[in-house]
């Protein structure tokens, strides 16, 4: 697959999934904007992306801005011509007991998760309506799209509405060569699922290796986490697929965790 000659901007890119999208994709000869709110780590990142022969920025971006994200999307386009794909990546994970979940916290997980892919498509899609070439908009859903888990009401919530967001950008981008599309991983070991572990263990009284084969594993058929690698390479597979028969789609890769 080649993605020669495209922009492709990730938030929350500067680790984990984000990190492993931006660098495959580089290597699939795309230009990439590492968009996250640590500049010093997005700049790592994009340095290594050069190093290795590619092209890369590292703007700064708080997704539940709506004027950080235009200013960013903007400086992306001024630098590098265009936003070919926009891989809405950015998130974070609180877990509570419903009856104990702050407000405050219920509507930080809405806003980085939904409000940030609300205004990144919309600040995208405009450059991608008037460039004539269309795009690809990849959402970073979860199994959580599709199933719920305890203590991660606002979570659930928040992957659940991702899908409705990419059916109708789907629906309203099609005409215009615009597609999206949502990757729904299963547990990756990253260090926001790292952090999780302990505190599910807290919160369900048992231990934390219960905790991974018990609750994060017990659904899949091997016992497996997911990868990065596996992650990223969906989210490749999606930027590079360039006519409609596949969008307004959720994929699940989730070691049989979740089967549609």
């Amino acid at each position: 697959m080649s993605l020669q000659g495209k922009v492709a901007l990730v938030t929350g890119a500067a680790s984990g999934i984000g990190k492993e999208c931006a660098i495959t994709m580089a290597k699939q000869g795309a230009a990439i904007v590492i968009a996250d709110l640590n500049l010093a780590a997005s700049e790592a990142v994009a340095q290594e992306i050069i190093n290795a022969g590619g092209r890369a920025i590292a703007v700064v971006m708080d997704v539940t801005s709506e004027e950080a994200v235009n200013a960013g999307i903007q400086q992306a386009v001024d630098q590098l011509g265009s936003i070919d794909v926009l891989v809405s990546n950015a998130g974070i994970q609180i877990v509570h007991p419903i009856e104990e979940f702050p407000f405050a916290e219920w509507k930080k997980m809405l806003s980085i998760h939904l409000d940030g892919a609300f205004l990144t498509t919309k600040a995208a899609i405009k450059h991608m309506y008037a460039s004539g070439k269309g795009g690809s908009i990849i959402y970073m859903g979860s199994v959580h799209s599709h199933e719920a888990s305890k203590l991660k009401s606002a979570y659930v919530t928040a992957k659940h509405g991702l899908l409705g967001l990419a059916r109708v950008v789907a629906k309203e981008g099609g005409p215009r060569g615009v597609r999206a599309n949502v990757v729904c991983p299963g547990f990756v070991r990253t260090p926001l699922v790292e952090k999780q572990i302990p505190e599910q263990a807290a919160a369900l009284g048992i231990s934390e290796a219960d905790v991974v084969k018990n609750v994060m594993l017990k659904e899949t058929v091997d016992g497996e986490f997911t990868t990065v690698a596996d992650i990223a390479n969906t989210v490749a597979f999606l930027a590079n697929f360039d006519n409609n028969a596949i969008t307004g789609q959720s994929i699940v890769v989730s070691h049989g965790w979740y089967m549609q």
